[in-house]
């Protein structure tokens, strides 16, 4: 068994390997040493499961990659977004092209826009363009910086639209695990002129057609209130989010978040567009995907759920999708989600 500190140590050439879709330890220098070993052992652990998965990453045929797009000019790695175009839809230089805007998991405090690239690229043939969206990570920023930076992408792709082959009125959002709650949320922030003035926040005004979330994480009440005495950090990225929640989610409380926190007040406050949950049976967020479907279910609102149950000698668990497009499960998903987009078009 590897022992606690080796899990710590980052060889020169894994840190050559992970930066190339996250920060490792570049932003911990006078953050909290508790903070610290939290922040480092949650990427280092996701980046392990992430790295032998990354052979099998590439960019399919007819896919056109415009990488490192500063949304803001202030040369931060955290305000760059990427596009993929069909590059069909490039040689024609329409306006029709529907357009996704992605953004990335890792709870809250891992991962950059690279780490979704196999994702977005894979959407992208599928008939889409895809933006994919950075934002800065704990410890460099709270929940609501990460939604600004969210909402500040989108105010930039909102006014740089006419730019590109694209339509500018068939948007969509999506992300996975915890880009899954910023999506969620812009989504709402987006669609509910009353949610985003609740919160303080502008919308972008792009007025999206609906979202496709992977593994969300929906339900932010255990969090918001969350009691760290006592707790050890582990290998549980949700027990790693709740060891660094109160200062995460502070400002968010403040601003009245803890209404929005409940799903229930959440999908009653905000008006939000058909939405696709995308989950497994042995995804350790599951549960988050099933109580928002049983929610907007009993509230009337339009949505589907897929929820796959692999087989006894297989495995999908967590943003399977996302993680691994190969697998025929994530390309009848990607499918779906082309079906879903294109039946609300």
């Amino acid at each position: 068994m590897m022992s606690k500190d080796a899990k710590m140590t980052v060889t020169d050439k894994e840190r050559e390997l992970l930066e190339g879709w996250t920060e490792v330890d570049g932003d911990l220098d006078g953050c909290s040493p508790d903070v610290a070993q939290v922040v480092l052992g949650s990427r280092l652990a996701s980046g392990r499961v992430d790295a032998p998965r990354s052979r099998h990453w590439q960019v399919p045929e007819g896919v056109d990659c415009l990488n490192d797009i500063a949304y803001v000019d202030d040369g931060l790695r955290a305000h760059k977004l990427d596009l993929y175009l069909p590059h069909d839809a490039l040689l024609r230089y329409g306006k029709v092209t529907p357009v996704y805007i992605d953004i990335h998991g890792g709870g809250f405090m891992y991962g950059y826009k690279e780490l979704n690239r196999n994702f977005c690229t894979h959407l992208a043939q599928r008939g889409f363009a895809v933006f994919s969206v950075n934002y800065r990570l704990i410890p460099s920023t709270d929940f609501m910086g990460q939604l600004g930076d969210v909402l500040t992408a989108l105010t930039w792709i909102k006014n740089h639209l006419d730019e590109y082959p694209v339509s500018p009125d068939r948007i969509f959002l999506t992300g996975d695990s915890a880009g899954g709650t910023l999506a969620l949320y812009a989504l709402a922030v987006e669609s509910d002129d009353q949610f985003a003035q609740m919160l303080g926040l502008k919308p972008a005004g792009l007025r999206p057609r609906g979202a496709a979330f992977v593994s969300g994480l929906f339900d932010l009440a255990p969090y918001v209130s969350v009691d760290t005495e006592d707790r050890q950090p582990s290998s549980s990225p949700t027990d790693d989010l709740a060891m660094v929640a109160p200062s995460f989610f502070r400002s968010f409380v403040h601003a009245g978040g803890d209404q929005a926190a409940d799903l229930t007040t959440m999908v009653d406050m905000a008006h939000l567009p058909p939405v696709f949950l995308n989950t497994s049976a042995d995804d350790f967020l599951q549960g988050d995907a099933l109580k928002l479907a049983e929610i907007l279910c009993r509230k009337g609102r339009d949505f589907e759920l897929h929820d796959p149950r692999p087989n006894r000698l297989q495995t999908l668990g967590h943003v399977y999708p996302v993680a691994m497009t190969w697998l025929e499960e994530s390309r009848q998903t990607l499918d779906q989600i082309r079906d879903f987009s294109y039946d609300l078009i």
